[in-house]
């Protein structure tokens, strides 16, 4: 099923409106009935519970009346978003989401559509929830299921830059997982287009996975994110980010200083990994082209290739996960 662009009703080539100057692009698959996006409105859809807020609007649970299918719908007051600059934001995540349409670790748009107020974006659902959750309630996870969840945020990542994405706010809230425990890597509004014509904000992210060169007003890179990635390691299998500390001011002190422990009872082989991801120059980061090897070199680190259950990172996606238990 391909996507389907359609504007006031019909089809059209363009397949757009401007909003204020942004366009809004209608795509969507064709529904079941053969249905498509052009009828689209929110009345089709009874929505549930909030599953999340941002900056320009809620996410909530949203079930199509006509199938029973579950979406997260992403909800944006127009007004809202136009007066605090948000537009070229959300386009940006539409434009992104686009882009990255057929990696199964990374959240899929469904359609987008609008009324006089808002901006819908119809989104996948995974249900279950936040992987900061999960390290929340067990305090750390197994190294089992730490493993296994790195290497299908590796997969990810891998992907996504291949596609010229930074992502640049990888954290465990943006990761989300599904109903059979597989990641879902989900919230792509301050993620920048290699090569795009777009102005994008040289400082984002959140204050304990921003990488030192960010830090020093330097443009992020593929490597700010496997820094983030080598702070979400650290933080399964210990339940804390590497730079925690009591404000941003002392936690960006720490970033810089590289100023972090392993506590008693960190797995050897993932002590190393941090390491390697957690190099103060980018070049040196592991997965980054050239020096550090890319990604061949990151997926044939030790922390990956001993342990069980044994890795094949081509399949992962498609065998059970193991339980999220805590170690």
């Amino acid at each position: 099923e391909g996507w389907v662009c359609v504007r006031s009703g019909a089809l059209t080539t363009a397949g757009h409106f401007r909003f204020k100057g942004i366009p809004w692009l209608h795509c969507a698959h064709r529904w079941p009935q053969g249905d498509l996006s052009c009828r689209m409105k929110v009345d089709d859809f009874e929505v549930g519970d909030m599953l999340g807020e941002g900056a320009f609007g809620t996410v909530c649970k949203a079930t199509l009346r006509s199938t029973g299918k579950v979406y997260a719908m992403k909800v944006i007051e127009k007004v809202h978003a136009q007066r605090h600059g948000g537009l070229p934001q959300v386009k940006n995540e539409k434009d992104v989401l686009i882009r990255l349409d057929s990696h199964p670790n990374i959240v899929r748009l469904h359609s987008t559509f609008h009324d006089a107020d808002h901006l819908y974006i119809l989104l996948e659902y995974a249900s279950g929830g936040e992987l900061f959750g999960h390290i929340k309630r067990l305090g750390a996870c197994h190294i089992s299921c730490a493993r296994w969840l790195t290497a299908e945020l590796v997969n990810a990542l891998e992907y996504m830059h291949s596609k010229g994405v930074l992502h640049r706010d990888l954290k465990p809230e943006n990761i989300l997982l599904d109903e059979d425990g597989h990641i879902k890597l989900v919230d792509f509004g301050s993620a920048r287009q290699l090569g795009s014509e777009q102005q994008y904000t040289k400082f984002v992210g959140t204050a304990e996975y921003v990488s030192p060169e960010v830090l020093n007003d330097e443009e992020a890179s593929e490597a700010s994110d496997l820094w983030a990635l080598g702070c979400i390691v650290f933080q399964m299998l210990s339940g804390t980010p590497p730079f925690r500390a009591d404000s941003e001011y002392l936690t960006f002190k720490r970033i810089e200083e590289l100023d972090f422990s392993f506590p008693d009872g960190f797995d050897g082989a993932a002590q190393d990994l941090v390491r390697e991801l957690l190099q103060p120059e980018p070049v040196r980061r592991l997965g980054v082209g050239g020096e550090a090897g890319g990604y061949a070199m990151l997926k044939a680190h030790p922390f990956f290739v001993t342990g069980e259950p044994q890795l094949d990172f081509s399949l992962i996606h498609t065998l059970p996960p193991p339980p999220l238990v805590p170690p």
